[in-house]
């Protein structure tokens, strides 16, 4: 788990997706991946079972949606969480994500 330049990352982010560029997405958790990534699909699970035990609000994004250079940020290290403050990459569990909430 680290922070450094999320806010630079995000920035990225929307630029390259537009469309996440709301109010309501600066406190939403990102989960990065894409299609056909097994990790990808067990990480949304892990966090589908935090969910049951804590409110937190998140957004799916596919990688392939960014340009290349982004893109290619992430595709060695996808599945990742970014949340407003804090980036985890994958592996996790939901314990890493309730330590992820806490020091959000």
């Amino acid at each position: 788990m680290y922070d450094d330049n999320i806010e630079v990352l995000r920035a990225r982010v929307i630029a390259a997706n537009p469309s996440l560029n709301t109010t309501e997405n600066n406190n939403q958790w990102w989960l990065l991946g894409t299609s056909g990534c097994h990790l990808c699909d067990i990480a949304e699970q892990i966090v589908t079972q935090f969910q049951a035990v804590q409110l937190i609000s998140y957004q799916h994004i596919d990688i392939a949606d960014f340009d290349e250079a982004l893109m290619m940020d992430f595709a060695t290290s996808i599945p990742v969480i970014l949340t407003p403050s804090k980036r985890l990459d994958y592996p996790f569990s939901v314990m890493d994500l309730q330590q992820l909430l806490a020091h959000n």
